[in-house]
Order: structure tokens, then C-alpha cells, then sequence
């Protein structure tokens, strides 16, 4: 006799998971590099930490506000889907019965069975069953504009007092030496927690992350030193 057993798929983590790892990534990449490049310029560590922690801020209530209107959208066309849906259903039940059966024969389904397991998940919840096999819509992938806001918003400000962090004890001669190395550190740990979360590569993720934060920070600090020797 087999034994039920409770399973934790990490798909579930989807929803709080990309919008965590994307603000703390963009929390140290941005404001590391707006350090370097004040920094390059010859500015003043007052300067410096002055500008990342306007950044911080600023980069915290942008990223809240983008990701709030952003998965607000998604949510505003999965309620016009439901509510369509639920006026076919009350307008043409077998029809959308049927549509619900077709799609079950496309994955491979014999239509007599596949009519019959459309008729019991259309007597237990319609719509439910609609929205997950037709439009793709269910309680792991639904949009939650309020979670994405906030997670965005606290894991950038986490990420990006991490080079701010750096400001305070770094001497001057070496500020951007000191938050370049310690920012890639950061990111590299971020995409190695990150993958382990979600089940992915971590060595990949983790270059990933890091080549790009070096990039970002590598272009920045040139025009940095640009701006400062024109000015």
C-alpha cells in the first residue's frame, strides 16, 4: 500500500522569489556602481555616501512603484480573462465544457475520458478549471501586486546598504577598490542563494550574476573618471 506524501515544488516559489532576487541584485549593481562612478570622479566619501544613500532610497521606491503598476497590469488582464470566463460559462456551458475536453484530448487524452474528466472538474469548480487548463491561470502563478511591491522594494534596500555599507569602512584611497571587490562578492553570493532556492544551476547563476554586476560597475567607474577629469 503506497503511502501519500506531502511534495514542496519549487515552482511555488516563483511569485516572491524572482521579484526578491531581482531587488536585491539591481540594490547592490545599482548603487555600487553609482558609488564607484561618484567615487572616480575624485568626490568627497561625504559626497559619496550621500549619493548612495539617495540612490538607496530612490532605487527602493522605484523599484516598489515599477513592480506594483508592472504585476498590477498582469492582475488587471487575469480578472478581464476570469470575467469573460465566467460569462461564457454562464452563456454557453457546453461549449466550454467541450473546449475544456479538447484540450485534455490535445495532451494526449481519449475523447471519452477526457469528456468525462471535463464534466466532474466542471461540477466541482467551472471557472477554477477553465482558468487553470485554458488560460493558464492558478494560485502559484497568480499575479499579488502588494507582495511584489514590498519584496522588491526591502530586498533592495537590503542589497544596496551592503556597497553602502563599504563607504563607511573603507578608507577613501581604496573606496572604489574596496565596494568593487566586496559588491561582486555580494552578487556572487546572491546568485548562488538565489539558484539553490529555485533549483537551478548555481555555478551558472552565479557567473551570471557576477559578470554582469562587473560590467555595470566596470562602466560606470570609466565615466566617472571621465566626468572628473573634464570637470
Amino acid at each position: 500500500m503506497s503511502r501519500l506524501h506531502r511534495e514542496n515544488h519549487l515552482v511555488s516559489r516563483i511569485g516572491w522569489l524572482r521579484a526578491a532576487v531581482l531587488g536585491a541584485n539591481d540594490g547592490i549593481v545599482s548603487t555600487a556602481s553609482l558609488i564607484v562612478g561618484v567615487a572616480s570622479s575624485s568626490a568627497a566619501s561625504s559626497d559619496v555616501l550621500i549619493a548612495g544613500i539617495a540612490g538607496m532610497v530612490a532605487g527602493a521606491m522605484s523599484m516598489a512603484a515599477g513592480e506594483y503598476v508592472s504585476v498590477s497590469s498582469q492582475s488587471d488582464t487575469e480578472q478581464a480573462d476570469l470575467a469573460r470566463e465566467r460569462q461564457e460559462l454562464a452563456t454557453q456551458p457546453e461549449a466550454e465544457r467541450e473546449e475544456l475536453a479538447q484540450l485534455y484530448v490535445k495532451r494526449g487524452v481519449e475523447i471519452e475520458l477526457a469528456r468525462r474528466v471535463a464534466d466532474q472538474l466542471m461540477e466541482k469548480d467551472a471557472l477554477e478549471a477553465h482558468a487553470r487548463d485554458e488560460l493558464g491561470i492558478s494560485e502559484i502563478t497568480t499575479a499579488r501586486p502588494v507582495v511584489a511591491a514590498l519584496t522588491s522594494a526591502l530586498t533592495f534596500a537590503v542589497g544596496a546598504a551592503m556597497p553602502l555599507g563599504m563607504v563607511l569602512i573603507a578608507p577613501a584611497s581604496s573606496l572604489v577598490t574596496a565596494v568593487s571587490i566586496a559588491s561582486l562578492l555580494f552578487l556572487a553570493v546572491l546568485g548562488a542563494v538565489g539558484a539553490k532556492a529555485g533549483g537551478a544551476n548555481v555555478l551558472k547563476a552565479t557567473v551570471r550574476v557576477t559578470f554582469w554586476g562587473a560590467f555595470a560597475m566596470a562602466l560606470t567607474a570609466g565615466i566617472g573618471t571621465l566626468v572628473g577629469r573634464a570637470v
